[in-house]
């Protein structure tokens, strides 16, 4: 029992210890000034900045495309047949009027034959009753019948040749003919594609951009333009815009043709565009992040006296790094570039001036 006691007696001292030790830290503590009222001034918060300064800017419009071939068709048969011939080798360049394909015809030649044949002979009895009837030996009516059999057998003739035209195929335009899905001696439909016949020198790019944009692009407006997998830049220009706003992605479609003497460029590569829509002269322009997004628009912190000011801010165009500032700002201000997530007006803050 003695134990238990002394014990009870220990915890006790301890407890007693412990609230006489907080008490004393306490009356420490308000002896040495830590009230509110006595609170030194803050410190000043290292933060980056620019001088704000005017510039010539080149407003591109980045925006996506895709390259298409100048022309570009899907070689097919108008009438099904045999194919008696293939004149084209695969991955070839082709002229305009080269022969490419023939289709066995010997029916409708056999046909031709025999409608020239008929074609002679009604035209020698058509020549024999015009004498005849310059005799006064026949009547104008068995002349004028005479005639109309010709016309008719010339007609007919007209129609196989057209029959027969349709047996060979020829190449439209000039170009690059692709692979073929045919052989020499298959039988082939109008709905069997032959080859890709397309001309890829020059080269079209289409694209669209926002409706805002529209009034800034006009025919022969340059571009220039990346594809994939190669760092090459090349250049075009609009030759043709859509008359009217795309309704449902409240786009332009725009189209810009660019050379491509080496074949480098294929159709259906993806496209990365610069568009150049105008330069703006003695633009501000500051760093993106110096941008403070907020309910009715957009703000930014300047130093002025030592402290941070918040004032709202117009932009404009924005790039990858810069953006556009259309008011709100002067030169001769120091734009803070760093540090907008903490700073809060009136703020001290010591700035490091960089270079935009």
């Amino acid at each position: 029992m003695k134990l238990k006691y002394i014990i009870y007696v220990l915890i006790a001292i301890a407890m007693a210890y412990f609230v006489y030790y907080r008490i004393s830290a306490n009356q420490k503590i308000a002896g040495s000034g830590g009230g509110k009222d006595k609170k030194g001034p803050p410190p000043s918060l290292n933060v980056n900045g620019i001088v704000v300064n005017t510039s010539d800017f080149n407003n591109d419009l980045g925006i996506t495309g895709a390259i298409e071939a100048n022309e570009s068709i899907a070689l097919q048969s108008e009438v099904a047949g045999l194919i008696t011939g293939i004149y084209f080798k695969e991955g070839s360049n082709v002229s305009k009027g080269t022969l490419l394909l023939k289709i066995n015809d010997r029916d409708i030649q056999a046909q031709l034959q025999q409608a020239l044949t008929l074609e002679k002979l009604s035209s020698t009895n058509e020549d024999r009753a015009k004498q005849l009837l310059q005799k006064g030996a026949i009547s104008q009516e068995e002349y004028d019948t005479s005639l109309a059999d010709l016309l008719s057998l010339r007609a007919q003739t007209q129609l196989i040749r057209a029959q027969l035209a349709k047996r060979s195929i020829y190449a439209p335009f000039s170009g690059k003919i692709g692979l073929r899905s045919v052989s020499t001696g298959e039988y082939i439909t109008p709905t069997k594609v032959i080859a890709n016949l397309m001309s890829i020198d020059p080269i079209k790019i289409s694209f669209s951009v926002p409706e805002k944009y529209a009034g800034q692009i006009y025919v022969d407006s340059p571009i220039s333009f990346k594809t994939s997998g190669s760092a090459k830049v090349h250049t075009g220009n609009v030759f043709a815009i859509e008359p009217g706003i795309n309704t449902q992605t409240r786009t332009l479609q725009l189209r810009a043709v660019a050379q491509n003497p080496n074949m480098e460029l294929l159709p259906g590569a993806f496209a990365t565009i610069a568009l150049s829509l105008n330069t703006l002269q003695d633009a501000i322009l500051i760093p993106n992040e110096a941008i403070i997004p907020v309910l009715k628009g957009k703000t930014v912190y300047i130093s002025k006296n030592g402290k941070a000011l918040q004032v709202p801010v117009q932009a404009g165009t924005r790039t990858a790094e810069n953006i556009v500032i259309t008011s709100g700002l002067k030169v001769g201000d120091t734009v803070l570039t760093t540090g907008a997530m903490v700073l809060k007006p009136d703020a001290p803050v010591n700035v490091t001036l960089v270079k935009n």
